[in-house]
Order: structure tokens, then C-alpha cells, then sequence
């Protein structure tokens, strides 16, 4: 097999590294990750339009009979599908004497407080008015104008996907002491990934970074040549662009090699405050990944074997990436952040 580090799609996405690097003779990534250029992708990021829309969790969580509910910057919400199946939603207080909704069950589309067996269908009713919501078919979406204070837009901005007939998606989600803001910052650093992430990736190179100048994100993106490691010398070389269409997402995309049009989408969504006054924030991540292999169809029918496995890619990269969010949180609270 090629020792080419470079991603280039072929017969056999394998690579094998026949001298790999020890981690601690890394090329040092530092003097390129510059606090600058990452605040400035930050700061443009958080300058785009949301449309006051928030991702709660996955679609696959609204179940028959169960709603899906969460708090989004200290506001309790439920959502849940009506007799038609279509998805409704509002706040997650019972407006008769203020029963939590999420502990409520769904019977024939309407949703019944358990304190007392008020029935809502999703129509406003006591003074209990509808959000909006939408489910674009991997993830749930809620809008909160009053959380948000934007122009309100009908619909999220759903990144472009592969189609989701043909991919395989899987939907991970966590929490961390820390703001929506630490969150983004960090995939805004894929400097941090062969050095904080060594179980994941190696041979990381960022082959193009964003400016400073302000734009409506199309060139304002991250382009890296990364190797997945699969054991300790196999891996799979690719090329992938980070992107940060909204306030609270970044996207990555796999634009070369073995994947090419997998995306990978991190969604921050604030909860409020912990018992202690600290930020909280939900880290809602969407993994949908295709290739143009004959055995591919096969994996798509091997999903409920795959997801799991997925979930826990994520899961294990983002314990750590939570630790670099929550640290920033930490330092930038105190007035102590670089950055």
C-alpha cells in the first residue's frame, strides 16, 4: 500500500504509514493556530443570521408516543407529532398549574398532562401558545424569537447533506459548562486535532485558512489534509473543509478521498444556567456519512450496528473538545483568554 499522505480515492482507501511519527515529534502547530485568525472566524461566525432557530436534539428521538424536550437558554420545551404526524411543539410547562410536558405521554397525537390529563394537540389553548419547529428529517428544530432577538426566518439553515436515502446518519449529543461560543471556537481550530486527538487523527495538515475580511462565508472556511487512524500505523487519508454557516454550527465536509461529501455537522445550543450560575450548553452533533462503494449498501443495512459505534466517535472526541470549551469558558470568564 502507498505511504502518499495525500487523500486520493482509489481501489483501497487504506494507507499505511511505515514510519509513523511518535505524538511528541509532532510538527509543532502552534505558531500557525493564531489566536487572531481564530477569533476573527469566530467573530464572523457569530455575526451570521440565525433566524432565532436552535437544534433540540434528533428527529428519530420524537417518538410515537413520547415527546422530545429540552431547555434552550433556560426555556422549557416540548415537541411531539400531532394525528397527522406532522411535528408541533411549545413551552414545556402545562399551562392548567405548570406540570413538566416532558414527562407526558403522546395518545392519538395529542399530548396528555399527567397531573391531570389536560390534552394538547399543538393548537394554542389557556394561554399555551405553539413555537415553531421543524424537522428536516436528521434534526429537530426550534424557534425562540425571544432567546434570539434576530429577524425570524421561517425555516433553519440546514447545511447542504448528502441525500439522506443513501447515507448513513448517526446523531450524538452532550453537555458542557460553557457557552455556545467556546463550542464553535473550538472546531475553529483544527490545528488542535492530530496533537489533542492522537487516538483519531495523525498526519494533520491545514492547507488553507480564512482571512480576516468580513464575507458571507463561502471563502471563509478551513481546508485540511487529515488521516483517520484506524489502529496504530492503517489509516485513511482524506481532505476535509470546515465552515461556519450560522452562530451556533460548524460543518465539516469531506471534499477528497475516501467519504468525499460526508458531512459532519456540530450544533451549540445554550441551556441556561447550572445550579451555580455557570453557562451550559448542549453539543448536538450529526454524522452523515456516504461513499460511492458497491459494499455501501451494505453498511447503510448494517445501521443499527454502525450507529452505535458512530455515537461513540463522537463521543470520545468531544469528551475531549468539551475540556477545551469548558477550559476557554473558564479562562475568557475570568478575562484570562488569549484570545
Amino acid at each position: 500500500m502507498s505511504t502518499d499522505p495525500r487523500p486520493r480515492r482509489g481501489r483501497v482507501p487504506l494507507r499505511l504509514r511505515r514510519h509513523p511519527v511518535p505524538w511528541r515529534h509532532q510538527r509543532p502547530t502552534w505558531r500557525e493556530a493564531r489566536p487572531a485568525v481564530i477569533a476573527a472566524a469566530l467573530a464572523r461566525a457569530l455575526a451570521r443570521p440565525s433566524g432565532n432557530w436552535y437544534v433540540l436534539g434528533a428527529s428519530t428521538d420524537v417518538r410515537p408516543a413520547r415527546p422530545l424536550s429540552g431547555t434552550v437558554a433556560g426555556a422549557e420545551v416540548v415537541v411531539w407529532r400531532d394525528a397527522r404526524g406532522r411535528l408541533v411543539g411549545g413551552p414545556g410547562a402545562c399551562p392548567h398549574l405548570g406540570a413538566p410536558l416532558a414527562d407526558s405521554p403522546v395518545r392519538c397525537g395529542t399530548l396528555v398532562c399527567r397531573w391531570h390529563g389536560l390534552a394538547l394537540d399543538g393548537a394554542p389553548f389557556a394561554g399555551w401558545e405553539p413555537l415553531p419547529v421543524h424537522d428536516d428529517g436528521v434534526l429537530v428544530w426550534v424557534r425562540l424569537d425571544t432567546v434570539g432577538e434576530e429577524p425570524p426566518t421561517a425555516a433553519p439553515l440546514v447545511p447542504d447533506r448528502p441525500p439522506r436515502t443513501t447515507a448513513l446518519t448517526s446523531v450524538w449529543r452532550g453537555a458542557g459548562t460553557c457557552e455556545p461560543e467556546d463550542v464553535v471556537a473550538n472546531r475553529l481550530d483544527p490545528w488542535h486535532g492530530a496533537w489533542f486527538h492522537p487516538y483519531s487523527f495523525v498526519d494533520l495538515t491545514v492547507v488553507e485558512a480564512p482571512g480576516t475580511a468580513r464575507d458571507d462565508g463561502g471563502g471563509d472556511r478551513y481546508v485540511v489534509d487529515v488521516s483517520f487512524r484506524l489502529t496504530g500505523r492503517l489509516v485513511v487519508p482524506v481532505r476535509a473543509e470546515f465552515t461556519a454557516p450560522g452562530p451556533r454550527t460548524v460543518v465539516m465536509r469531506i471534499t477528497d478521498g475516501e467519504g468525499t461529501g460526508s458531512v459532519v455537522e456540530s450544533h451549540a445550543t445554550p441551556l441556561g444556567p447550572d445550579g451555580s450560575g455557570r453557562p451550559r450548553t448542549a453539543v448536538v452533533e450529526a454524522v452523515l456519512a456516504t461513499s460511492d462503494r458497491p459494499g455501501f449498501p451494505l453498511a447503510r443495512r448494517m445501521a443499527p450496528v454502525l450507529r452505535p459505534l458512530l455515537r461513540a466517535a463522537s463521543g470520545r472526541l468531544w469528551r475531549d473538545d468539551l475540556a477545551y470549551a469548558e477550559r476557554r469558558g473558564h479562562l475568557r470568564a475570568r478575562g484570562l483568554f488569549p484570545g
